[in-house]
């Protein structure tokens, strides 16, 4: 018996259980390396039992090398393994050069022509490079050096501002679980729209989703990553004591199919219909449980099943915000845990200066045409107030994002005021008042979607008028008024 298989993209063929080589880097975070033929052979025992599809990133340690001594093995065609690799940049300005570099060292690590997924993982949208990255890599595949394109950690939103900026995306790696359930929001209705699929890690969180945590009682204290991490998510799905409910339901229904609760956990994600398929930690001849694994396919959770589960979950709070946002706010839901450090390392987009003569007065420049040809400025901040000129999708000096797309534009419009406001030291909580000009009333309801995404707990004041034909091909623009906290 193999695992189930499904067509991520045309001519793309994978296991509907794809082996994820995370673990790669803990094992060799002391600084050593796995042989690359040794861990070769380990791959290839997955491999010849249809495990066959291996998920691993630029910063996975030796993950990539260790799979292109695979690749080397087996020809070019039917039978071949398949390899979904990430890269995983720091936002800054992604020139042609950088991402050329950046994906021929994943080519030259993988030993291969041809990268057969590649994802693409940006830590802030608020840093606008992300769409020129994705540009040059559509470019790419193109030119045959990428089969599909995929990305890792995008909310609903802006995978629907690429998708709506022309880039081709095959696939999305999300969590999703029992404990975090977001991705069947607004994320699976637009994959389905779109025909978008989802790739779901953290499917047993950590291994938090097993027999072995039934009953007892929650960890003082936890000495791994990967556990600490997914201890994070079922204390903000609402404790220990939740988790066991949904952990005690998973083990009724598993009990009931003669299976495991992680084949249930499993099951439960493979069964939602924007799923293409779930990552499975391979420990590179540890723990391997292949044939555990392949009972997820023996069984279909039935509408008692799925009842006993969804009295489970309303006892439960759901994790906050959409896919992505642990790496983006709070609360930061991570291996490491609180990133706020890292992201305020990055560089802003845009640069703050004072204005000449103007005590306490600083502006920023976004760097349109229009800016320096009409006399203004993208923000000014006098005092503790940050004023935001009308903003419209303009990526650059002139290029209009995602046209005929409103809801996508607003999006857009939205992350270059937040990098506004965040330059001149605000912050978008800060905000108290928007305006949004439409071109079209009818679009309100996406342009309205999208500042609610943003502004959901902030509620700042608003107004929202058709204002007829906007200058260019914009359907909507924005402009915002924030108020600083004293310090």
């Amino acid at each position: 018996m193999h695992p189930d298989r499904t067509n991520l993209a045309p001519g793309l063929s994978i296991s509907r259980l794809v082996c994820g080589l995370w673990q790669v880097a803990d094992i060799e975070k002391d600084g050593s390396t796995i042989d690359p033929e040794h861990g070769a052979n380990a791959l290839q025992a997955y491999a010849e039992a249809g495990f066959d599809t291996f998920d691993m990133a630029d910063h996975y340690g030796s993950a990539e090398i260790i799979t292109g001594h695979l690749l080397k093995r087996m020809p070019v065609g039917s039978g071949r393994p398949v390899a979904f690799t990430k890269w995983c940049p720091e936002p800054g300005p992604m020139t042609r050069d950088v991402v050329r570099r950046g994906v021929e060292e994943r080519l030259e690590r993988l030993g291969t022509q041809k990268v057969d997924l590649l994802q693409f993982h940006w830590w802030t949208f608020e840093h606008p490079a992300w769409l020129d990255a994705l540009h040059e890599m559509q470019a790419m595949k193109e030119e045959g050096l990428i089969g599909a394109l995929g990305l890792t950690n995008f909310d609903a939103a802006h995978l629907g501002l690429a998708l709506a900026d022309g880039i081709e995306i095959a696939s999305n790696q999300v969590s999703f679980s029992l404990i975090d359930r977001r991705a069947a929001g607004d994320l699976s209705v637009l994959c389905q729209k779109t025909g978008v699929k989802l790739l779901a890690y953290g499917t047993l969180c950590g291994g938090f989703l097993s027999e072995k945590w039934l009953g007892q009682p929650e960890p003082a204290s936890i000495p791994d990553w990967s556990r600490s991490k997914y201890k994070r998510f079922i204390d903000t799905a609402g404790g220990w004591a939740v988790y066991q409910g949904i952990l005690k339901a998973a083990s009724d229904i598993a009990r009931k199919h003669g299976v495991s609760i992680s084949n249930v956990a499993s099951r439960f994600i493979l069964e939602h219909p924007a799923v293409a398929a779930t990552i499975i930690g391979a420990r590179l001849g540890e723990n391997e449980h292949r044939d555990d694994n392949l009972r997820v396919f023996t069984f279909t959770l039935d509408d008692d099943d799925r009842a006993l589960l969804g009295t489970a979950f309303a006892a439960s709070t759901p994790i906050p915000g959409d896919c992505g946002d642990e790496y983006r706010k709070p609360p930061f839901l991570t291996a490491s845990g609180d990133l706020s450090h890292h992201l305020d390392a990055i560089p802003s987009v845009y640069n703050a200066a004072p204005v000449p003569g103007r005590k306490d007065r600083w502006r920023v420049s976004s760097g349109s045409i229009w800016e320096p040809l009409a006399g203004y400025s993208r923000a000014v901040r006098t005092g503790d107030r940050i004023l935001v000129s009308g903003t419209t999708a303009t990526h650059g000096s002139n290029r209009c994002v995602a046209p005929n797309d409103a809801g996508a534009q607003a999006t857009y419009i939205l992350d270059k005021i937040a990098a506004s406001i965040t330059a001149l030291g605000g912050r978008m909580e800060d905000v108290v008042r928007t305006r949004i000009y439409l071109r079209d009333a009818s679009q309100w309801e996406p342009v309205s979607r999208a500042h609610g995404r943003f502004f959901s707990e902030i509620l700042p004041a608003n107004t929202l008028i058709e204002a007829g034909n906007l200058i260019g091909d914009y359907e909507v623009e924005i402009e915002a008024e924030a108020v600083l906290e004293a310090q």
